[in-house]
């Protein structure tokens, strides 16, 4: 899809509620918090209404959450000031990061991806990872989990593969595959969850 028209759609999408969106953490974040994947600064980038990003911040984490949408982006800040946290949401492409953004403040010590990589075109995919390596720390980590092949095709974004994943985030990205582990996403689709692939990066 051509990327102002995703960006249209994913406004439209949050002036509902998208199947996405649960109200819950994902397990699979939660998984990553108690494995201590995730570094004391976090970019959770395609944010969407925030929940994981104040769910962080209320942790101790230091959060920017970032995502195309600025009705998510709206959300998100209603979301963190109701719960009294201080997280920095941006409108922002997740596809032209810059390490001297002054919004963005200081590198990361990790990136949170809970649901973008598999909007992205095939093209985009290594654009993507270069710019998200552009703005962690040599050494950090990176986790995202992705609707994996292991789905039915039908209703949802693409099917990822493990080699997909391993395309994107290789080394001339900045990147390392640390492991690649099977995961769910809850979903507001029947029947509640869709598999996932669960990708564990780290930044060279």
């Amino acid at each position: 899809m051509d990327r102002s028209l995703a960006t249209r759609a994913f406004d439209t999408a949050y002036e509902g509620t998208p199947t996405w969106e649960t109200g819950r953490p994902q397990p699979e974040v939660l998984r990553l918090l108690e494995a201590g994947w995730i570094g004391p600064r976090v970019l959770d980038v395609g944010c969407g209404t925030g929940l994981h990003a104040v769910l962080l911040a209320e942790r101790g984490y230091d959060v920017v959450g970032l995502d195309v949408a600025e009705r998510a982006v709206e959300l998100a800040r209603g979301r963190a000031a109701a719960s009294g946290v201080g997280v920095v949401f941006v409108v922002g492409d997740a596809l032209c990061l810059s390490a001297r953004s002054p919004v963005l403040g200081a590198a990361f010590d990790s990136v949170l991806d809970i649901g973008l990589f598999h909007v992205l075109r095939p093209d985009d995919r290594p654009v993507y990872a270069a710019s998200l390596a552009a703005v962690v720390r040599p050494g950090g980590t990176g986790a995202v989990v992705a609707w994996s092949d292991r789905n039915p095709f039908g209703r949802g974004p693409a099917r990822v593969r493990r080699r997909d994943l391993r395309a994107a985030f290789r080394a001339s990205t900045g990147w390392r595959v640390e492991a690649i582990t099977t995961g769910i996403l809850e979903s507001r689709l029947e029947p509640g969850h869709v598999q996932a692939w669960v990708a564990r990066l780290r930044r060279r």
